[in-house]
């Protein structure tokens, strides 16, 4: 296999998470298949950087929400938000966004009263 060829393989998922996949995909312009692709990257930062499933699971809903403003704000399809989501892409490509992610949690939770019991 060339360098520039990726190796492919299939795995069932259950219809729901397909469709659900495939609603998130369509905002984004991304396939069924990176949709998935993207939220498994994400659990991987999420699970690699630390934070505890409420954290993640703050972050996320905020970063639906903000989204969800983001794209009613923005017209769609405009070169300026084709250069945001590069940058987004690439920030998250290359890992600088998962220690980004890592330094705000540790800054946050040094932040935060110590909770002893």
């Amino acid at each position: 296999m060339s360098q520039t060829q990726t190796a492919f393989a299939s795995v069932k998922l259950p219809a729901a998470l397909v469709d659900q996949a495939r609603e998130a995909a369509q905002p984004m312009r991304r396939s069924v298949a990176g949709q998935v692709e993207y939220w498994a990257t994400l659990g991987r930062i999420v699970e690699h950087s630390g934070l505890t499933a409420q954290e993640a699971q703050t972050a996320i809903a905020n970063y639906e929400a903000t989204a969800r403003n983001a794209r009613s704000l923005l017209p769609k399809a405009t070169p300026q938000a084709d250069a945001l989501l590069a940058q987004f892409m690439a920030v998250e490509t290359d890992g600088s966004l998962a220690q980004r992610v890592r330094e705000v949690v540790a800054q946050n939770r040094s932040k935060a009263p110590s909770q002893a019991a």
